[in-house]
């Protein structure tokens, strides 16, 4: 039986480093009223509760995927990769750990 792959995780300065060079797409999998409280500029929103794996780009760059804490992108990354998606990453301690990073959020 085959193990399931592991999860890479990417502190929020890397991805914000990956962002700025056209590196990576970020997807947040939060809820909408979340989202449009506050979000990372640029991030498309696939909530985890209607999650489809068509809507997350697949241009050969990394795939990033945020949430609150870390927990609901994790879910979301294990999915994505039983479904063959590579160059992906979760946001170690989601946003919590971008804001703490003193990283830029927009806010609604």
């Amino acid at each position: 039986m085959l193990g399931t792959p592991s999860i890479a995780e990417a502190d929020p300065v890397t991805v914000k480093n990956w962002l700025d060079a056209g590196e990576a797409v970020l997807i947040d999998v939060r809820e909408a009223a979340e989202y449009q409280r506050a979000h990372i500029a640029g991030a498309l929103l696939v909530s985890l509760s209607t999650f489809d794996p068509g809507r997350i780009p697949q241009n050969g760059e990394k795939v990033v995927i945020a949430c609150a804490v870390g927990q609901r992108s994790a879910t979301a990354c294990a999915h994505l990769l039983n479904q063959g998606f590579k160059n992906l990453y979760n946001l170690q301690g989601g946003l919590r750990n971008w804001a703490a990073a003193g990283l830029p959020i927009e806010m609604a």
